[in-house]
C-alpha cells in the first residue's frame, strides 16, 4: 500500500501526519478487506455509525489502505472555525440536509466516482439509536447515488471506536489503547437494480442490502447476531437510550 494515496493532496497529507500518530498511539488495529477495495474505479465506501469518534478511524482505515475518502459530513461542521478549513482543504463533501442545496452533495459526491475518488458515507445519516449500538434502518442516499453512477458499494462495519469516544459522550478516553476492528467486504449486488425505476421500492431495496451487508460484517467482528428487525428511529417518540447508560440529547449527529 502507498504510504501516502495518490490521490491525497498536500493538506490531506499535512492533516495525516499529524493525526495518524495520534490514532497509532491509542489504539490498537485489527483490520482486513482491504483486498476489496477497488484500484481501478471510483467506489463508495460504506460504514456503520456508532460515535462522533468513528469518522477518524475510518478515514484512518482508508487513507493507511491507499484511499484519500472524501467524506460526506453535515453543512454545520463547515462552519466550524479551523475545522472549516481542514475539511475544504482536504476535499470533504458537505451534506446541505432539508435545503434546496441538498442535490449539491449528490452532485459533488457524483463528480469525485467519476474521477476514480473513494467517497465514503455512514447510510444512517446520524449516529445510531439502537440501543446496542446495531446498525439502523438508514436513509436511501446511498442507494441514489450508488444507481445514479453504478459505482461499487464496498460494506465497512468498524466496532471499538466506541470505546474511545461514547455515543453522545463528551468523556475522550484514549488510554490505554482501544481495540478497534475494521472489515470491508466485497461490493453488495446491486447490477440487478440499474435499470429499475429509481422509485422509493427500488431505492430501499438497494438501501437494505448495503445495511444486510454491514451488519452481517459486524456480526462477524462482534460474534453476535443482530436484531430481526432493525431499529427505526422514525418510528419512536425519541432516541433509544446509550448502551452505556448515558442520557441521550437527541441531537447528536455526524
Amino acid at each position: 500500500m502507498p504510504r501516502h494515496p495518490e490521490r491525497s493532496n498536500r493538506a490531506y497529507r499535512v492533516v495525516a501526519r499529524i493525526l495518524r500518530p495520534l490514532l497509532y498511539a491509542i489504539t490498537r488495529r485489527h483490520w482486513s478487506g482491504q483486498e476489496n477495495f477497488p484500484t481501478d474505479q471510483g467506489f463508495i465506501a460504506a460504514a456503520n455509525h456508532m460515535t462522533n469518534f468513528d469518522p477518524l478511524t475510518f478515514a484512518h482505515y482508508l487513507y493507511d489502505s491507499g484511499h484519500a475518502p472524501k467524506i460526506l459530513a453535515k453543512a454545520s461542521l463547515f462552519t466550524v472555525p479551523v475545522l472549516r478549513g481542514v475539511l475544504r482543504g482536504t476535499g470533504q463533501i458537505p451534506v446541505h440536509r432539508n435545503t434546496a442545496a441538498a442535490h449539491d452533495s449528490l452532485d459533488a459526491a457524483m463528480a469525485a466516482l467519476e474521477a476514480g475518488e473513494c467517497v465514503a458515507v455512514f447510510p444512517e445519516g446520524t449516529l445510531t439509536r439502537d440501543p446496542d449500538l446495531w446498525p439502523m434502518v438508514a436513509k436511501t442516499g446511498v442507494a441514489r447515488l450508488a444507481l445514479a453512477t453504478r459505482a461499487p458499494v464496498i460494506p465497512v462495519a468498524q466496532w471499538g471506536p466506541q470505546d474511545v469516544l461514547g455515543r453522545y459522550k463528551k468523556l475522550f478516553k484514549p488510554f490505554p489503547p482501544k481495540d478497534v476492528t475494521i472489515v470491508a467486504g466485497p461490493p453488495v449486488v446491486l447490477d440487478d437494480l440499474y435499470d429499475r425505476p429509481r422509485d422509493s421500492a427500488t431505492l430501499r431495496e438497494a438501501t437494505d442490502r448495503v445495511m444486510d451487508a454491514i451488519t452481517v460484517l459486524l456480526e462477524g467482528i462482534r460474534g453476535e447476531q443482530a436484531p430481526a428487525t432493525r431499529h427505526d428511529m422514525r418510528r419512536t417518540a425519541k432516541p433509544a437510550p446509550p448502551s452505556d447508560g448515558t442520557p441521550s440529547d437527541g441531537a447528536a449527529q455526524s
